[in-house]
């Protein structure tokens, strides 16, 4: 398909990138139901690895079979489908060529009780091998092995884009001395943004801010700068803001399994500051499969409405 003017606006930014990753990133703008809008929604199935396969798939059973999230990003049209290997190897060779597929690097299990930290799970060779478009890293900043997560995604990004895919960083803080109302405080998780974007990443993934601040001297100066943070919106446009000035694609966790109006108000939220997308798992692959169709359905037209309200009229009719 012929590149909207959003698409190109996004892909002007990533210039410095060889053709393959850009071409890659252009490919995620240009799939599924949100195609041409500069806008992403992604599946994301790593949390029977993070949190278990009872706490993740319980709730739906049809939810342990590999096949049935590829089919469920597909009916969905979502931009493209996250997993760890197991999960990606299973059924790449069969849908690869119909949904854009991102590997997950490093993973964590909810059974280690030390200090966050995520592990080499899988390799850039592997995302190669079974058609990926990209490949996803989790750093967890404020962490006691931050700077180890740091080095591996510094090597890891080299390779990816030397190999022509893009990157996509999920940004988490947590560990060493934050609190848990810091790892989502509005300076903490803005900065977040801002790391994975001076690392490299191509696509950042952070959760929704809340109005806390984990800093009085941030405080201070948000005060002094008039720095609006009440509204979730708020709060969105200025982790916007901190990743190069809008120009870096930063999407929002979907976050604990909640009711759909509490969903669907977030995501106008999001979508109001500016936000490029979401990307949604427990929230959609927990319901049965046409409800959760339905939903991420739903979430989509949120973000296209937003997108259609600062298009011309003519270029969508």
């Amino acid at each position: 398909m012929k590149n909207s003017e959003k698409v190109n606006q996004i892909l002007s930014w990533y210039d410095h990138e060889n053709e393959g990753t850009k071409k890659n990133i252009e490919r995620l703008l240009n799939s599924g139901y949100l195609a041409g809008t500069g806008k992403l929604v992604i599946l994301p199935v790593d949390q029977g690895f993070e949190h278990g396969p009872s706490k993740s798939f319980v709730p739906n059973p049809d939810a342990f079979d590999p096949d049935y999230h590829f089919n469920f990003a597909i009916e969905a049209g979502c931009n493209a489908y996250a997993a760890p290997l197991g999960f990606l190897e299973h059924g790449a060779k069969k849908f690869a060529d119909k949904l854009p597929l991102i590997l997950k690097l490093n993973n964590s299990d909810s059974l280690y009780g030390g200090d966050p930290i995520q592990v080499m799970t899988s390799s850039v060779d592997d995302a190669v091998r079974l058609g990926c478009v990209a490949v996803g890293f989790s750093i967890y900043p404020g962490s006691d092995s931050s700077p180890k997560m740091y080095s591996e995604l510094r090597k890891i990004t080299h390779e990816a884009k030397s190999k022509g895919l893009a990157v996509v960083v999920w940004s988490y803080p947590r560990g060493g001395k934050l609190k848990k109302e810091d790892e989502t405080a509005i300076d903490v998780v803005s900065y977040a943004a801002h790391i994975a974007a001076q690392m490299g990443a191509d696509i950042i993934k952070i959760k929704p801010p809340t109005m806390h601040i984990s800093k009085e001297d941030v405080s201070n100066l948000y005060s002094n700068h008039n720095v609006k943070i009440d509204s979730l919106s708020e709060r969105i446009s200025y982790c916007i803001k901190s990743s190069f000035n809008g120009k870096r694609i930063v999407i929002f966790s979907g976050g604990p399994a909640k009711g759909e109006e509490e969903i669907l108000n977030e995501i106008k939220e999001i979508a109001e500051g500016g936000g490029f997308g979401s990307i949604v798992g427990r929230n959609s692959f927990q319901r049965p499969f046409h409800e959760g169709v339905s939903l991420m359905r739903k979430i989509m037209d949120i973000y296209k409405s937003a997108w259609l309200r600062f298009i011309p009229t003519e270029l969508v009719q």
